[in-house]
């Protein structure tokens, strides 16, 4: 079995052209072979019929001298039969092997047929007349000794045929050495790819479809390595917290297991122990809850509610954690309906009002406004904190990213609450962003459809 690409290409090309052009020859030949046949036999007849003519007007002798000194004869053997088989040729023959001539043919000529014996499909061999010499029947063959114009014609026709399909398949196998070349590095780069090496750069500049396919692969393979980065990133960092908090547990664990510790420490370290396990077991419902966003396995429940209303029920649940630092709020809150997943939402407020309190500082103000337009609208929440730097900015919503990692373990942070309000705000068919400065506080800006679109009406 032939497996390489370049090879196939040549042979289908090769046996395409080649059983092409001899089924196109020989369906040719057999449709004109009687015409081709018939133009042969023409100037050999009328040559015979001169021949007859000069042996009718005059005398033996002088009609073979005439004859035997015709330039004709250069073109053409000639043999008389006469009715015991014995024969007369005129021409030189120079190498030339006469065609044999039956006793059926000289004897069908004696009797008055015209006689013609062809030896190849397109090439008349053998041309029989009956004349009259001297008074006696004779059966006249004549053969040509040099090729006609017609079998030099097709000849010429062959020998193209044969030069084109050699120069032709001269040039597929160059071509196609070109076209096979850009597959053969797609072939190589898949294997890389499949090996884990993702920096592959194909460098095919060819246009039109192997081009565009070369162009779609490296774009593939630069997505692909973003997620194998990214892929990578999520175990360093999900081993990374996880190792932080089974740590801590271990270790009290092991400091509970001493003999004489007092009542008070007991309580402490039990206290660690449970708030280290309570962190791990929040980490593993968040990145359950993102899975199932991400894979979109998780239905938005549609309804129409109130929204500024959610959003204040969300401030007067977070009340212990504002209240207890003096944090107020300022609304801006304009009195708006919205159709989206109730739940969900309340999840989205709860988290980015969380993180404003969290990284605000003592008597600040939280500013939370909303703005509609005909389709859309848009709630902004602004906090006087820490703000966020320019580079972190473009990563706060990647899961487990912390801006500020000291504060997020003070607090409790694991860095996926962003994650999830983007997820979610992604399949309600909105946006988020942030604008922060450092030192000035940060504003989330989340835009949402107010209806939601066909798609998930359907």
């Amino acid at each position: 079995m032939i497996r390489s690409l370049y090879i196939r290409v040549v042979l289908i090309f090769l046996a395409s052209v080649i059983g092409g052009t001899l089924i196109s020859f020989l369906l040719a030949t057999w449709i004109f072979e009687d015409k081709l046949n018939e133009n042969l036999q023409i100037p050999m007849i009328y040559f015979g019929q001169d021949i007859a003519r000069i042996y009718g007007t005059f005398p033996l002798d002088e009609a073979n001298d005439y004859v035997s000194k015709m330039s004709q004869l250069e073109m053409y053997n000639l043999r008389f039969f006469n009715e015991t088989g014995q024969f007369q040729t005129f021409g030189e023959l120079n190498g030339f092997k006469p065609a044999v001539v039956t006793e059926e043919h000289w004897s069908r000529v004696l009797d008055g047929e015209t006689v013609q014996v062809n030896r190849g499909v397109v090439s008349t061999t053998l041309v029989g007349l009956p004349f009259t010499m001297d008074g006696e029947r004779k059966a006249m063959f004549i053969e040509p000794i040099s090729p006609t114009s017609n079998t030099l014609a097709i000849q010429f026709l062959l020998n193209f045929s044969i030069y084109t399909l050699v120069t032709g398949s001269l040039v597929i196998l160059v071509a196609t050495k070109f076209l096979v070349n850009p597959i053969k590095k797609l072939t190589d780069a898949t294997r890389h790819i499949a090996g884990g090496n993702f920096n592959i750069r194909l460098n095919i500049k060819q246009k039109g479809e192997l081009g565009t396919l070369a162009q779609s692969f490296e774009e593939m393979t630069h997505d692909l390595q973003q997620v194998e980065q990214m892929r990578r990133d999520f175990v360093s960092n999900v081993s990374h917290e996880v190792q932080s908090p089974l740590t801590s547990i271990t270790g009290y664990a092991k400091a509970l297991k001493q003999m004489n510790i007092p009542d008070q420490e007991r309580d402490r370290y039990l206290n660690i122990i449970i708030s280290e396990a309570e962190r791990m077991s929040k980490m593993s419902d968040s990145l359950l809850k993102l899975s199932m966003l991400e894979s979109q396995s998780q239905q938005l429940q549609f309804s129409t509610f109130s929204l500024d209303e959610q959003i204040r029920r969300v401030i007067v649940a977070l009340q212990p954690q504002w209240s207890a630092r003096s944090i107020s709020f300022e609304l801006q809150l304009k009195s708006i309906r919205i159709e989206a997943d109730h739940d969900l939402l309340n999840q989205v407020w709860t988290n980015i009002l969380g993180n404003s309190i969290k990284f605000s500082g003592e008597g600040s103000v939280v500013t939370v406004s909303i703005r509609q337009d005909s389709r859309n609208v848009s709630i902004r929440v602004t906090d006087k904190g820490i703000g966020i730097s320019p580079e972190d900015q473009r990563r706060i919503f990647e899961r487990f990213f912390k801006a500020d990692r000291s504060h997020s373990r003070q607090n409790g942070g694991s860095g996926m609450g962003l994650a999830i309000v983007k997820q979610i705000v992604m399949l309600h068919s909105g946006d988020i962003r942030a604008e922060s400065e450092p030192g000035s506080g940060t504003s989330i800006i989340v835009t949402l459809p107010i209806k939601p679109s066909a798609e998930h009406d359907r």
